[in-house]
């Protein structure tokens, strides 16, 4: 048999196969790693839109359990989960890449309204805490000797702490040691520690008497998933900002910055945007 038979037998080599160039695995391994990219992007965006629901929801269904203006206990619930449930969860989901209500704003814009929905819940927060306090008074209930108690009254205690070190963001050299990504990293990590104190109150909160004869059953447990949802979906958001403030913050010792971030550039692109970094690639 010639040589140029021999040739001509050989079979062309299939496509993805990696031949010579080995060129198709590279491809391969790209195109699977756009996939999971989609694949995540997607299910933040269903868990976030899942987020700003149960936010909304969770008040709405205390509302009509406490029915405001009964007595002055029932107002201590409702502004409760306002405070943690509705108002300082949408204050976090806006600087989500996917799911913030205002992503079409500047980040000025969304700082600012950051601002107003923290102090309203934190007004919320006092207001929930003085009207059982009070009501505790007139019935001669001794105060903070609960775990619901004492946990919730160290999450107002903190969120009016966590807005007191937000004005460092505001006017950071007053801070003339730090840099401004590490206050924003500390900010952002501390802010995770009062919110997850605030949903720790409220699932307490319904672990109480009042909420245990009102709600049985099937719906207590639907209940209880409510701060569960919100709590997960803050920790990825939380976890996502204090990886690209950590790389952002790193980026300068980078040769060529793509390689140092690694993965989806244009997702840390949006992500580094959303966290107040100007992406420099």
């Amino acid at each position: 048999m010639t040589d140029s038979s021999l040739s001509q037998s050989e079979p062309a080599p299939r496509p993805g196969h990696v031949g010579s160039g080995g060129s198709a695995r590279p491809a391969n391994m790209a195109l699977t790693a756009e996939t999971e990219s989609r694949l995540y992007r997607s299910l933040r965006v269903a868990s976030g839109a899942a987020a700003h629901l149960v936010a909304l929801g969770f008040p709405a269904a205390v509302a009509v359990l406490a029915r405001p203006g009964s007595s002055l206990f029932s107002w201590h619930p409702l502004l409760m989960a306002l405070a943690f449930s509705f108002l300082m969860t949408e204050a976090l989901l806006i600087f989500s890449p996917e799911t913030s209500l205002l992503r079409s704003f500047s980040r000025k814009v969304r700082v600012r309204v950051h601002w107003a929905l923290q102090l309203l819940a934190l007004l919320c927060a006092l207001l929930g805490l003085a009207i059982i306090t009070y009501n505790k008074h007139l019935n001669g209930k001794g105060h903070f000797v609960t775990w619901h108690g004492l946990t919730g009254l160290l999450a107002v205690l903190y969120a009016g702490g966590q807005c007191a070190g937000g004005v460092l963001l505001l006017y950071p050299k007053l801070m003339k040691n730090w840099t401004l990504a590490k206050l924003k990293l500390y900010h952002a990590t501390s802010g995770l520690v009062g919110y997850l104190l605030g949903c720790a109150s409220l699932m307490l909160g319904m672990c109480s008497l009042w909420f245990t004869t009102t709600v049985t059953g099937v719906s207590w447990y639907l209940a209880m998933l409510c701060p569960l949802v919100t709590s997960l979906v803050i920790m990825n958001q939380s976890w996502i900002v204090h990886s690209v403030l950590s790389l952002g913050s790193s980026r300068s010792r980078c040769v060529t910055p793509q390689p140092c971030l690694g993965g989806d550039v244009p997702w840390h692109r949006a992500a580094l945007e959303q966290a107040g970094q100007e992406p420099s690639w």
